[in-house]
């Protein structure tokens, strides 16, 4: 049976609105299989927010953390038309931004301005993913599609003492609907433009009849038809061919089985195994889309055409899986809890990375090259990733509750990289396009970590917490495979004063480093509470092995720190139907990790001296009325890099700058490159704000109703390079999304619509040479919508 079959009966079984309210916890282990509620903050009700950003289930008015939540149902409503959920995420809270220049397998997060714009199969970030409480790393896993989900959680800030490293700017944490002793399930399916398909559905109940077994089955399916034509007519080298509605559709295959057994009321044994089955189309670049002297979107501009001579139309495709298994055993006064995980990831990538041979929008046409200007691939041949955590935690109540314990991380993946470059000149690759010209890597990223956190009721409204990580990071990149690997003299490295690598083919960087965070919340009421915090979190070292495709050096980055304080105000009045958050936060990046492009368009890593960023958020989330749910949240930051020895090399072509560069720039041969002291961070909007709003009109005396729901996001000032730039850079970008409908009790039928206004955003650039190409956002997109749950 199939994954389509299999969800087509799952939706079949669930009669299909997700009615699960983000104001309740997620259903999960029993308190039993994990750390036990605390007290009266840790004890839900209808209108208490439960999170979990502290490893525990705690009212948030307790967590001296900015977290925000999103809604299970909210999620069917943003991704409706089956995009992507991980990209329709960007803007719907304060201060988190998500994007991708290379498709759905390589989601970009930044929360709070920081981030990391490299397009590397093996690049950091310093946000992290946990998904059921598994850490994925590598950046394919993170983007391992988000169904069935029971809730969703950012939390920001450094998380190191209970996250480790790689935590800097903060997580995104997904949690699953769990097994529960009781059937229950949910469903949402939807169709819309593009003949684009979406399902999302998930069931579970008791195996055995006192409920000591149960589980819970998920599965997911996406699909669209492709709809952008490719207009080249012209030679190739690769066998590229064009034609009508050959790029960017997609289909998606996912499911997930977890079972979970209690053998007694102390003893939980809960085992999840997930797969998942994707194929699809790298962005699109659009070449010439962006005009020289404005960051305006030509009038001309049309989403649906391209002109692209090779790569083969941009193939996609991966396939994922892996397994856990979570213990758990209360021994009265400690719980102890092990979770031991494992992933694997493999697949390739392929795009025209130079937005196509031709493209004339606006009346502007760029200068073109001949075949072969650029094109990459990028395979995965196969990533592993173990880890086990084994954490001990007292019970959840009492004036004093701790939790200590540990982490094993081993990652191990075989890498290959494929880049042809008309502009190769000057290097042992030749000056003409080869399909040879590739590189197959071996990457190796071991870290282990202890941690203990605990907090202390010094009054009864006063909570000192505190905790500490120490955590070792290794990475170990080896150059397996190059065609020209026995003429090479030393192909991959550079002086030792510039990189720490060792041998010829091989680098390695290791450090060690604590984490830690302090904290004090007053409750000033059962309703209100006021926090500080201080956080000091660390990004491990980092190799960029692409390189050698070039027959360059390694490049390299040292860890960063980031030290982050921060001061906030949640609330929670009139019984839960108005709640308001509110944080401030400052925070210094030492080591900054940086990422820019050399004149191969390759991605170059290095640390400038220091970064920092300072801003408010506030969340409002209001029921006034019995029917009426309004939310608004609305985030400011400024960001700077503080460096004044740090360049970022410009676009370039014949010794002519290709964009208006706005920082002081020095040339270098054909080479410009420019200072950026005092600029922002890429992909760190300075301001959005987001509103959603839905009202319910009852029908009569009956448990039917109408109902309409919208929700908008704007983003301001918004640079998608480390230099200043007229063109490469969005201000005001915004979209709007709706949907119309009937629902009766826990069943609605609706029609929706997504960027509602066929809104044309620049949402990100390639500024190699003369292309002067952007990736845009979806057109507008529009369907029928059926959903539906039981309990």
């Amino acid at each position: 049976m199939n994954s389509a079959t299999l969800i087509a009966l799952l939706l079949a079984g669930v009669a299909t609105p997700v009615v699960a309210q983000a104001q309740t916890a997620p259903d999960a282990v029993p308190a039993q299989a994990a750390v036990a509620p605390a007290s009266a903050d840790q004890v839900d009700d209808a209108n208490t927010v439960v999170v979990t950003a502290q490893r525990r289930s705690e009212n948030t008015l307790a967590v001296p953390v900015a977290v925000s939540v999103i809604r299970p149902e909210a999620l069917h409503d943003y991704d409706a038309a089956g995009g992507d959920t991980l990209l329709s995420l960007s803007g719907k809270v304060p201060s988190l931004y998500v994007e991708t220049s290379t498709g759905r397998i390589f989601p970009r997060f930044y929360i709070r301005g920081l981030g990391n714009i490299d397009f590397y199969l093996g690049a950091s970030q310093p946000v992290e993913v946990i998904q059921d409480d598994v850490v994925e790393e590598h950046v394919v896993l993170k983007s391992n599609p988000v169904f069935d989900v029971g809730g969703v959680e950012v939390l920001k800030g450094p998380q190191g003492s209970l996250f480790g490293r790689n935590t800097t700017a903060g997580i995104v944490k997904f949690d699953s609907a769990q097994p529960s002793e009781t059937w229950a399930g949910q469903g949402s399916i939807s169709y819309g433009r593009f003949n684009s398909v979406n399902a999302d559905a998930g069931v579970g109940g008791p195996l055995t009849s006192d409920g000591r077994v149960s589980f819970r089955l998920s599965g997911l399916y996406q699909r669209r038809d492709n709809w952008i034509s490719n207009t080249y007519t012209g030679p190739t080298d690769d066998g590229t061919v064009g034609g009508r509605n050959v790029l960017n559709g997609f289909e998606e295959r996912d499911v997930r089985l977890q079972v979970l057994v209690r053998p007694s009321e102390a003893f939980s044994l809960r085992l999840s195994g997930h797969a998942r089955d994707y194929s699809g189309h790298a962005s699109i670049f659009y070449r010439g889309s962006i005009r020289p002297g404005t960051n305006a979107v030509p009038a001309s501009f049309d989403r649906t055409v391209v002109a692209y001579d090779e790569a083969q139309n941009n193939p996609q495709a991966y396939r994922t899986h892996g397994a856990s298994l979570k213990a758990a055993y209360d021994f009265g006064g400690v719980t102890l809890t092990s979770i031991t995980a494992w992933e694997h990831a493999s697949g390739y990538s392929r795009g025209d990375t130079d937005g196509g041979a031709a493209a004339n929008f606006g009346g502007v046409a760029p200068n073109y090259c001949a075949v072969g200007c650029g094109q990459s691939q990028g395979r995965l041949r196969g990533l592993d990733q173990w880890t086990q955590e084994v954490r001990l935690a007292s019970p959840g109540t009492g004036p004093f509750t701790w939790q200590l314990g540990g982490i094993y991380f081993d990652q191990r993946d075989r890498t290959e990289f494929d880049q042809r470059s008309f502009f190769l000149t000057s290097n042992a690759l030749g000056t003409t396009p080869n399909p040879n010209n590739f590189v197959l890597l071996r990457n190796v990223n071991t870290s282990w970590a202890g941690f203990a956190q605990a907090s202390y009721r010094l009054t009864d409204q006063l909570t000192l917490t505190g905790g500490v990580r120490v955590t070792r990071d290794t990475k170990n990149t080896s150059l397996l495979l190059h065609p020209n690997f026995a003429t090479l003299a030393v192909p991959v490295t550079a002086p030792a004063s510039s990189y720490a690598c060792g041998t010829a083919f091989v680098c390695r960087l290791s450090d060690t480093k604590p984490s830690f965070d302090a904290s004090l919340l007053y409750r000033l009421s059962p309703e209100a509470s006021v926090y500080a915090r201080v956080a000091r979190g660390f990004r491990g070292p980092t190799i960029q092995g692409r390189s050698a495709v070039f027959a360059t050096a390694y490049t390299t980055a040292d860890s960063e720190t980031n030290t982050s304080y921060e001061g906030g105000v949640k609330t929670s009045f009139w019984d839960g139907r108005i709640q308001f958050n509110a944080a401030g936060f400052y925070y210094v990046v030492d080591n900054i990790q940086l990422n820019g492009n050399d004149a191969n368009g390759n991605g170059v890593l290095f640390n400038a001296r220091r970064g920092k960023g300072y801003g408010t958020e506030a969340e409002l989330q209001a029921r006034p009325v019995e029917n009426f749910r309004i939310g608004v949240g609305l985030s400011l930051l400024h960001t700077e890099i503080n460096d004044t020895g740090v360049y970022a090399q410009a676009g370039a072509a014949g010794g002519v700058l290709s964009e208006t560069v706005l920082n002081p720039t020095v040339r270098i041969g054909n080479n410009y490159f420019a200072q950026i002291n005092g600029n922002p961070f890429p992909n760190a909007p300075d301001y959005n704000v987001n509103v959603n709003a839905r009202y319910d009109l009852p029908l009569g005396d009956s448990n039917s109703r109408l109902f309409a729901a919208a929700d908008f996001n704007m983003q301001g000032k918004t640079n998608f390079v480390l230099y200043r730039s007229v063109e490469y850079s969005a201000d005001g970008n915004y979209e709007l999304g709706a949907k119309v409908g009937y629902a009766f009790g826990r069943y609605e039928a609706a029609v929706f619509a997504r960027n509602i206004t066929n809104t044309k955003n620049l949402v990100d650039v390639i500024d190699t040479s003369n292309y002067r190409a952007g990736i845009y956002n979806d057109p507008r997109v529009f369907g029928l919508m059926l959903s539906g749950s039981f309990r």
